[in-house]
């Protein structure tokens, strides 16, 4: 009897040490367990504030990239003082959209373009500040930091200085104002139709083309004007090869319009050493050779004349080719690029055959530094330009304000034909244009591109500190 009552007493014992064991390890769980997932919870913050700084920062740098975006400079600005004025830029264009929370401060040359702290959302304390140091007179990084409370994280991204990729290089015509064609035009391309494309911008005008006749376009159209409409009248009149509905698929609206260089004649003045004036024969056949053309003089050269090297036409003149014109040069007017009045004026009545200035005489050292200077064969600013004679090849662009082509006009131009004015460009008559673009790479001389920014997206990084 008292042996049975010891050995329940053991047992009740085992079980009670038993329980408390378990007891005492689960709630050793317990306690890690609350650890364990008080430190997650901790990650779990400290992770959702670096990606909340993370995205201010990337927001900073998409804001940032915005506004470099819009940069643009004259391709003949010093390289030394492009980035003075990319913080001059930077700071006038907010302050023209009333952008007051993003003050660029730049020290002068050698300093970073610095932008103190922008408040994305003050409630939450996000903001983001930005530095933009130069590398070079080509590069630059821009380092933006992204704050959420006290957590930051920075960002950075490279730019390059350099052009744009699309001219209107690109098109065989190119008008700010719109184009009109009649009579029994063509527009084509001498190895390929896309040399013949046309490129029309016409904001002030919603016809933006008129065919009218047998005329044909055997290129695409773009157009910028959205709201711009095509006028086609004929059975014959065709853009891309087609004729009726089936031509305007070949006719974009709202297109992003390319750039227009700028045209810098006063460059090519470096080359002139003789003048024609007031006192000059022009009515007789005569050589030219690197000639200005003094302002009020509007000569008419009524004989055969040949034309070497540099003409070099002085504002406001009036000059007219009446006789046939042989030209191994450059024809430059001096106008000013916003003048659509056509006070100035050059005009092709006769025939004209010209060929590229690298033909000069090797010989003739009144020519060197002439002979590489090619791609243009007329550049008049402010000038109206008028063909009404027929040609063979004319050997580069084509560029003024107000073109016209009419008569027998005709042949191969080895270039594009730009239209500053927006006014309408006209092309009449039985004037077929055959654009030779090939091999075309380089902006023609004397053009001048705007030098503007380029993101690099493979320079952007995470700076870890």
């Amino acid at each position: 009897m008292n042996s049975r009552k010891i050995h329940t007493g053991r047992r009740r014992g085992a079980a009670f040490l038993m329980s408390m064991i378990v007891l005492v390890t689960l709630s050793v769980w317990a306690i890690a367990i609350c650890s364990i997932s008080g430190l997650n919870v901790q990650l779990a913050e400290n992770q959702r504030k670096a990606d909340s700084a993370r995205a201010c920062a990337e927001s900073g740098v998409e804001i940032i990239r915005f506004w470099l975006n819009r940069f643009s400079v004259s391709g003949t600005t010093d390289p030394g003082i492009v980035f003075a004025e990319l913080a001059s830029s930077l700071s006038g264009d907010l302050a023209d959209n009333g952008i007051s929370n993003i003050v660029p401060a730049y020290d002068g040359p050698g300093s970073p373009i610095t932008i103190p702290s922008v408040t994305l959302n003050s409630a939450k304390g996000q903001s983001f500040s930005a530095e933009i140091t130069p590398f070079d007179s080509n590069t630059f990084q821009a380092d933006i930091t992204g704050r959420y409370g006290s957590v930051t994280k920075t960002i950075s991204v490279k730019y390059n200085f350099g052009v744009r990729t699309d001219t209107v290089f690109d098109y065989g015509v190119a008008t700010k104002g719109p184009l009109h064609l009649s009579g029994n035009i063509e527009l084509e391309g001498i190895n390929v139709s896309v040399e013949s494309d046309v490129f029309i911008e016409s904001q002030t005008e919603n016809e933006a083309l008129s065919i009218i006749g047998n005329s044909q376009i055997a290129g695409d159209v773009k157009i910028t004007n959205p709201d711009a409409y095509v006028t086609l009248q004929g059975g014959q009149a065709a853009i891309g090869g087609e004729t009726g509905d089936a031509a305007l698929e070949h006719v974009s609206l709202g297109h992003t319009p390319p750039e227009f260089p700028a045209p810098n004649p006063d460059y090519f003045e470096q080359y002139v050493v003789n003048t024609v004036d007031s006192s000059t024969d022009t009515t007789t056949d005569a050589t030219f050779e690197n000639i200005r053309i003094a302002a009020g003089t509007n000569p008419i050269f009524t004989g055969n004349v040949t034309l070497n090297g540099i003409v070099f036409v002085e504002t406001p003149n009036i000059v007219t080719f009446a006789g046939g014109t042989t030209i191994t040069g450059v024809i430059v007017g001096n106008g000013d690029l916003n003048d659509n009045s056509g006070t100035s004026q050059i005009n092709f009545l006769g025939t004209v055959d010209s060929c590229s200035v690298s033909e000069l005489p090797l010989d003739e050292t009144q020519f060197d530094g002439i002979r590489s200077e090619t791609g243009t064969f007329l550049m008049a600013p402010g000038f109206h330009l008028s063909f009404g004679g027929n040609f063979s090849t004319l050997s580069g662009a084509i560029a003024g304000n107000g073109i016209e082509f009419f008569g027998n006009a005709g042949g191969i131009i080895n270039g594009t034909v730009i239209n500053y004015s927006d006014e309408t460009m006209n092309l009449s008559g039985n004037s077929d244009l055959y654009f030779n673009r090939s091999g075309a790479t380089q902006v023609p001389a004397g053009f001048v591109q705007d030098i503007v920014l380029h993101y690099d997206p493979e320079s952007y990084s995470e700076i870890v500190l």
